[in-house]
């Protein structure tokens, strides 16, 4: 009995005692070569294509100035809106700052006091007081995120309409 081995191509199968492989050659197929019929696309066809490669030229140009603008206006908007951040955040520490210190003065004034309707009325002072300026320091709060909402949202509106205008 003989064993059937397998080979990678380009290798030669082994040597089995007193037999040896057949060589097998591919046959060698080449392609007919045709000469292609010249011919010349007429005038009409040229004009059509020189056109729409100009007017894709064109319109690549508009689409590229569009969103270099918008690049630039997100970037000039999220510089806004980090000011804005900042300048609310500084805010929120300058009115804790101011009612902490309020707190303080109120536990000096109680430690001073001498009766209980000193206290009463202490109290009530300082609650009134507190509710006027907390009411006051949420307007101020109120306001300045109203700002900073119009300033970051503001330019980004104007500057897409300009944007799409330019490209329509």
């Amino acid at each position: 009995m003989t064993e059937a081995t397998t080979t990678p191509k380009g290798k030669k199968a082994p040597a089995v005692a007193g037999f040896e492989a057949p060589k097998f050659e591919m046959p060698k197929f080449e392609m007919p070569k045709f000469d292609l019929p010249k011919f010349e696309m007429p005038a009409a066809f040229r004009d059509i294509a020189e056109k729409s490669v100009s007017q894709a030229k064109e319109n690549y140009e508009k689409m590229k100035a569009a969103a270099e603008e918008a690049t630039d206006l997100l970037e000039d908007t999220y510089a806004n809106a980090s000011k804005g951040a900042a300048d609310y955040g500084v805010k929120v520490i300058e009115l804790t700052r101011t009612n902490t210190n309020a707190a303080f003065d109120y536990m000096t004034e109680l430690l001073a006091v001498k009766s209980l309707s000193e206290v009463v009325e202490l109290s009530t002072a300082h609650a009134r007081k507190q509710f006027e300026t907390l009411t006051e320091q949420s307007k101020e709060l109120a306001a300045l995120d109203q700002k900073v909402a119009t300033e970051t949202t503001e330019p980004v509106k104007e500057g897409m309409s300009k944007a799409f205008q330019k490209v329509a």
